[in-house]
């Protein structure tokens, strides 16, 4: 039986890279971010062209009614879903010093990256639950977060905590899922070449060059999708809660 993913924040970056990867290894996908379909038809159509059943859904995470939709339309095109990658994220629209930083700013931020994540997550166990069991696994669900979950950015402190929240969101639901056969598990990135590194771009390359990286180069969205398929692929059946650091070595504590 053909698994149906669902990406969030599919449109460009690591959520392409994803969707990629596991239309590869033979999933249908739902493809899901805020803008337009017509936004991002290059993306569609690339999936596409190499033999992808993929489809477009218009999605905020953020949004109940949007969150809903998308669970909806996925389960009208494909008939179930097997796999849920939480990826869609934003990073402040401003660095902002932890004693400046807005209300306007945290809600914006934590609304995508957490309350998106844990609420579509509950939509997707249950409707996980309502399908046809297949086997052993029912489903399988995988939090994007970042190292910024456990490292300090003092400009962008609304970010670290949003990652923070989503570790414990994959700690939590793993624990309430497992004895419904339904596995939860993390990637936690490092610094991967994607749009909203371009703006930071000189910073972490001193850093990569000073040796703060054991693994001395920038990250690729097809580092993070190779973890994503791996924990997915019935290799991991028997690990929940987990995470894996796709960060160069970056979380290694040194002397």
């Amino acid at each position: 039986m053909r698994k149906t993913a669902i990406v969030t924040g599919a449109g460009r970056g690591i959520g392409l890279a994803v969707a990629r990867q596991l239309g590869q290894d033979g999933c249908r996908i739902v493809m899901t971010a805020r803008g337009r379909e017509e936004n991002y038809r290059e993306a569609v159509d690339s999936l596409r062209s190499g033999g992808i059943e993929v489809a477009y859904v218009q999605a905020d995470v953020s949004v109940s009614k949007d969150r809903e939709r998308l669970v909806r339309e996925a389960v009208h095109l494909f008939g179930r879903v097997d796999i849920l990658v939480n990826n869609a994220g934003v990073a402040p629209l401003e660095r902002a010093d932890l004693l400046d930083m807005t209300e306007e700013s945290f809600d914006r931020v934590i609304g995508i990256n957490t309350k998106g994540n844990m609420f579509l997550t509950q939509l997707v166990a249950k409707q996980m639950l309502s399908q046809e069991r297949a086997g052993e696994v029912r489903g399988y669900i995988v939090n994007i977060s970042s190292c910024s979950s456990e490292a300090v950015s003092i400009n962008r402190g609304e970010y670290c905590v949003s990652k923070a929240g989503i570790s414990m969101l994959t700690g939590l639901f793993a624990v309430r899922l497992a004895g419904e056969g339904i596995l939860v598990n993390e990637v936690r990135p490092g610094v991967i070449a994607t749009d909203m590194t371009n703006g930071v771009k000189e910073k972490y390359d001193k850093m990569i060059a000073d040796g703060i990286f054991p693994i001395a180069r920038w990250g690729r969205p097809e580092d993070v999708a190779a973890a994503v398929s791996a924990l997915v692929s019935g290799k991991f059946d028997y690990s929940t809660g987990i995470h894996i650091d796709v960060d160069g070595g970056f979380h290694i504590k040194r002397l």
